[in-house]
């Protein structure tokens, strides 16, 4: 049967009134769509619903039936759908975002404390992981969504560039490149080089940039975490590249390259998955937060 929700709404409003005019005014609708409303009905149904006089509506004891029935469901109804409003206006929960350790260090802090600040009843939990485990919570479903380096296997996320991160070079205050406002690439051709290893979602940016100028560089140390590969910089290993996000520690220098390179920040989310609406916030806080720091 072809039945629509209006058709129900409008003959309950006539039962509860018996009143054709009364149901119009209450529901804003005028006497005639009122009237075609509870035809329609009554045609689907193949069943008269009220006996009419010209003083009263009286509802036959089918449509006494389907009144009762009727306002059992569209109560239950109507608090489901409130239900569900309130989920889209709440902000009390917990939204789980993976990410990737240079963006939890540099983008998170600043972006959660502000949430802190505006929702204070929202928890964001930060799963500080490598790319490749980032990408891995996201398709298994462990977090809400990701913050990441735009990944190679894009097809499987629905994702936003949210922020363009410049590679800089680190190197200590006593070497020769800290003198300079720039360094260009082709100089690091021969230097002794501390990269981040292929968990890191910013190394195969760095190679490709590298091999693009065929450059060929002299590999010393390759370390998971970044804060590792500026402890080899302090004691004389070499030199490194890092985002800028990413900022060395004082006792080091950081100095732009040229030509820029940039690696592109993401928030990913599996592909034609919708964000709960606690987790959509935090990634419109995100957004947000990356633009002020563009």
């Amino acid at each position: 049967m072809n039945i629509s929700l209006r058709q129900l709404r409008v003959f309950l409003a006539v039962a509860r009134q018996q009143h054709f005019r009364r149901a119009a005014e209450g529901l804003h609708l005028s006497q005639p769509a009122v009237s075609r409303h509870v035809a329609e009905l009554e045609s689907e149904l193949g069943v008269r619903l009220f006996d009419r006089t010209t003083r009263e509506v009286i509802p036959t004891e089918a449509g006494r039936y389907l009144e009762n029935a009727v306002g059992r469901v569209l109560d239950e109804l109507e608090g489901v759908l409130d239900q569900v409003h309130s989920e889209s206006e709440r902000r009390r929960g917990k939204v789980h975002v993976a990410s990737v350790p240079t963006l939890s260090a540099g983008l998170m802090p600043q972006c959660i404390a502000g949430c802190a600040r505006r929702y204070p009843e929202l928890t964001i939990q930060l799963h500080d992981q490598a790319q490749t485990q980032v990408l891995d919570a996201v398709l298994g479903g462990e977090v809400d969504f990701g913050v990441a380096i735009a990944p190679p296997a894009a097809g499987e996320f629905d994702s936003e560039r949210i922020l363009r991160d410049p590679f800089v070079l680190v190197c200590r205050p006593d070497h020769p490149f800290a003198g300079l406002d720039q360094v260009p690439w082709r100089r690091l051709a021969g230097q002794p080089l501390i990269l981040l290893d292929y968990s890191s979602g910013s190394r195969w940016l760095i190679d490709r940039a590298l091999a693009r100028r065929h450059i060929e560089v002299n590999l010393v140390q390759q370390t998971g975490h970044t804060l590792t590969a500026f402890r080899m910089v302090e004691a004389g290993l070499g030199i490194s590249i890092s985002p800028a996000l990413s900022p060395p520690p004082p006792s080091l220098v950081a100095r732009p390259l040229t030509p820029v390179e940039h690696r592109d920040v993401v928030l990913l989310k599996r592909r034609q998955r919708s964000l709960s609406p606690l987790a959509a916030l935090v990634w419109e806080q995100l957004r947000q937060h990356a633009l002020t720091r563009s």
